[in-house]
């Protein structure tokens, strides 16, 4: 499924790929990696709370902000709720970002093989093969509770 003017980055419209989930869909399952090449899918995360933050690519201010956010955010949360980001970037970049950055309670992930999270989640840009940003709340159940995707992308 194609939404063409989906988002628009720098005032111009773009293609997003897949569904517009909204709260009370099923969360997709979806296959990425890790950093260290390990694939990882929403359904090893049965019975716990998800937050999935979207980004670009870690490498920009607003994703590198947007990633140590939800690295603090994610500290006061226990081990109930899983904090994950998931962008295009590969996952040595991922690696090298979050061990300057810090990052250690966000699961940082890469959909770069095959865009299976992004074109689950309906965030794939066509024209740029990478994300909308987008945060999605995922209950225990897999059931979606908040969907907020950004329509400006000024990256």
């Amino acid at each position: 499924m194609e939404r063409a003017n989906g988002i628009t980055v720098k005032g111009n419209g773009v293609t997003l790929i897949g569904p517009e989930l909204k709260a009370g869909d099923s969360a997709p399952d979806f296959t990425v990696v890790d950093k260290g090449l390990q694939e990882k899918r929403l359904s090893d995360l049965t019975g716990k709370g998800k937050i999935l933050s979207v980004t670009p690519t870690l490498d920009t201010p607003v994703c590198d902000a947007q990633a140590r956010r939800f690295n603090e955010e994610a500290a006061r949360l226990g081990d109930k709720v899983a904090v994950i980001n998931v962008s295009m970037d590969l996952p040595f970049a991922i690696g090298r970002f979050c061990t300057t950055a810090g990052i250690d309670n966000v699961e940082t992930l890469s959909d770069h093989r095959d865009a299976s999270f992004g074109s689950a989640y309906g965030v794939l840009i066509t024209e740029l093969r990478l994300h909308a940003r987008a945060i999605f709340v995922v209950a225990a159940g897999d059931k979606i509770t908040c969907v907020e995707i950004v329509p400006e992308m000024i990256d």
